[in-house]
């Protein structure tokens, strides 16, 4: 008696599933194992150099902090904070020279460190602004063509600076500058950029500006710097009141680095001259009441 013909088709499936699973095998790529990498502490001799290092950055030993990440960098080349931090205090030692030979040798290494840092993680809040940082800075050693597109290149790094890390006061600050910047380019600036760099930078206004300046001085409300910058763009804005009321923050303000006293003196003379200047609107006033 022959074999039912639905048992017959359901047999001869089975059997070609069987032979022809093999040789697709064959073809199949393996999946690969995933191999978790054991988390290596760092060697005790690095965390105490960068416990030096901090501590020689509170007490504003900044060219000193510098010496230790590279002593930290040459024992692990791959250490993010020294990276970033080496990179932001190679801008701000470079800041201080009138050189410009000076001043490019440091922007240059500021450069070097932040690529790195940008290498070991490239969505983080400080390697980001690293780089914003060294652009922004050595722009101003460029000529007119690399100084733009440096502020174009700059953009999506600060920009993703404080998206990471809303709570970094320096980045906000430098989002404040590039916003500024940008959006008071020159006519010629805006031609040269729209013919030769494929168009200015997106997004850039005078109130996100103040928006990103008031962020910086209300998260690190101690940092003369911020409160002028503030009170720079109102007052170029014409808001007098509120440019007055930074500058009485930053001159309340006890000044520690010579950068800090340079700041504080112009922030007094800016202070003395707006007030009488409001002093004198409030006599037109009382005189035209009169």
């Amino acid at each position: 008696m022959g074999m039912p013909i639905g048992r017959m088709i359901l047999l001869v499936s089975v059997l070609l599933g069987l032979q022809v699973a093999p040789a697709a095998a064959q073809f199949r790529k393996p999946k690969p194992k995933l191999v978790v990498a054991p988390q290596v502490p760092p060697p005790a001799e690095v965390l105490r150099l960068l416990a030096e290092a901090r501590t020689l950055q509170a007490q504003y030993k900044e060219s000193e902090a510098l010496g230790k990440y590279e002593q930290v960098l040459a024992l692990a080349p791959a250490t993010y904070e020294a990276l970033w931090q080496a990179a932001v205090l190679s801008v701000r030692i470079g800041a201080r020279y009138t050189d410009e030979t000076r001043k490019t040798a440091y922007f240059s290494t500021a450069r070097l460190y932040s690529s790195r840092a940008l290498v070991v993680r490239p969505d983080g809040a400080e390697s980001n602004y690293a780089e914003a940082l060294a652009l922004a800075n050595q722009a101003t050693l460029l000529t007119a063509r690399s100084r733009l597109l440096s502020y174009k290149v700059m953009k999506p790094h600060v920009f993703l600076a404080v998206q990471q890390r809303p709570d970094f006061a320096p980045a906000w600050q430098l989002l404040g500058r590039w916003h500024y910047r940008v959006d008071h380019y020159n006519l010629l600036e805006r031609i040269f950029s729209r013919v030769f760099l494929g168009g200015m930078p997106t997004g850039a206004s005078t109130s996100a500006a103040l928006e990103a300046l008031t962020n910086a001085h209300t998260l690190d409300p101690q940092q003369i710097q911020y409160a002028y910058d503030l009170a720079r763009v109102h007052l170029n804005q014409g808001h007098q009141r509120q440019a007055v009321a930074a500058l009485q923050d930053a001159v309340s303000l006890t000044p520690v680095t010579a950068e800090e006293l340079e700041v504080s003196r112009r922030s007094r003379n800016l202070l003395t001259q707006l007030n009488r200047r409001l002093v004198k609107q409030v006599q037109r006033h009382i005189r035209a009441v009169e």
